[in-house]
């Protein structure tokens, strides 16, 4: 049977306290309930907090690579997919997620939240910027669930999973 996979997007060096916080969170509640993360991998930002929350739950953790190796993989990462596509590996990210949850924001998140609804993908929002919200919810209309924090995320992408689109 196939597992789960939530897939955990955010800033890398850009993350803000918040945004480490929530992702940490996440992590952890996404090993208690069983799923599998699936994050960038890296050890910086919302990738490495959501990967260390995981691992705080004994959860399975999968991290995307950017580069031709594994330097720079958060430790808290068991399985690297090493893809030397930098950028690209965005859509490995999306593509390989069942639900893809938005962590904070910036340019790199940007792009995977657009991808995932290319890909007509629902995505959780937890993030506090109402532009970006905004912004967001007009592009991804259906698409695109706002929460306030770890928990609602969670229960959201339960929902997600009971009901497919």
């Amino acid at each position: 049977m196939k597992k789960t996979i939530i897939g955990i997007m955010g800033p890398g060096e850009n993350a803000t306290s918040t945004d480490l916080e929530n992702a940490y969170k996440l992590g952890q509640l996404i090993a208690e309930t069983g799923w599998i993360l699936l994050t960038g991998g890296r050890n910086v930002g919302v990738m490495d907090a959501a990967n260390k929350g995981a691992k705080s739950a004994n959860g399975l953790t999968i991290g995307i690579l950017p580069g031709n190796d594994t330097r720079g993989i958060s430790e808290a990462v068991d399985i690297a997919i090493v893809t030397d596509m930098g950028n690209a590996r965005n859509n490995i990210n999306i593509l390989s997620s069942d639900v893809i949850i938005a962590c904070g924001t910036g340019a790199g998140t940007a792009s995977e939240i657009a991808l995932a609804l290319k890909a007509h993908k629902q995505v959780i929002l937890l993030n506090h910027s109402f532009e970006s919200q905004l912004f967001f919810k007009n592009l991804g209309k259906i698409n695109i669930f706002v929460v306030n924090n770890a928990v609602e995320a969670i229960n959201q992408a339960r929902e997600i999973l009971a009901n497919p689109r």
